[in-house]
């Protein structure tokens, strides 16, 4: 799977105020883990995240991805499904290499909203939760928390050192950017497959 370069580290790291701690944002296509009392940051709308931690040690991250679009091809071995298993293992990987041992692992996941249009397979954001609640399942990962489908985009805030996730609903959304971010990352995906406002939910 050495050919799927679209999923990177995250590199956006701030200082977040409003938790006053460190903090990373991590976009379509990255994921991000730490072993740190920080926060990882992202916004979601047809992608999933997968927020996975040892409960002992508190090592933990989040991945955020979409599977391409891959037309009615949806068989366990399609383009589709294998990019969106390396976007699983490619944290798991990582929180393993880290000290986290597999079975401490708990998962949280988001996402999979019905945000983007005009995809000619079933919605995206559904095949998308579908797949991140089946791959956790075969892995034996017990997810004990969820926020799948519905048609808002989120943000969501994990604390890996404690499990915490905050959720808030972005039902008033100003702008595009999220929409574009999305498209064109499917884009990206579809060619390499083929080669705010609203209440705050507590996880």
């Amino acid at each position: 799977m050495s050919d799927m370069s679209i999923e990177n580290f995250a590199s956006n790291l701030y200082f977040d105020r409003t938790f006053d701690c460190d903090a990373a944002k991590i976009l379509p296509g990255e994921y991000y883990f730490t072993s740190k009392d920080m926060v990882i940051v992202t916004v979601l709308g047809s992608c999933v995240s997968a927020c996975i931690r040892d409960r002992v040690s508190g090592v933990g991250g989040m991945n955020h991805f979409m599977l391409p679009d891959s037309g009615s091809d949806d068989s366990p071995v399609s383009a589709s499904m294998r990019y969106g298993t390396y976007a699983m293992e490619i944290l798991i990987n990582e929180l393993l290499k880290a000290g986290a041992r597999r079975e401490n692992f708990e998962a949280k996941v988001f996402g999979g909203g019905n945000v983007l249009r005009g995809f000619t397979a079933i919605n995206v954001g559904e095949r998308n939760a579908k797949f991140v609640r089946d791959y956790l399942k075969m892995e034996n990962i017990k997810i004990t928390a969820e926020d799948l489908i519905d048609i808002h985009p989120r943000k969501v805030y994990y604390f890996p050192r404690t499990g915490k996730v905050l959720v808030k609903k972005l039902k008033l959304v100003h702008n595009d950017t999220l929409t574009q971010r999305e498209r064109e990352y499917a884009s990206r995906l579809k060619k390499e497959s083929m080669s705010g406002g609203g209440e705050i939910d507590l996880f």
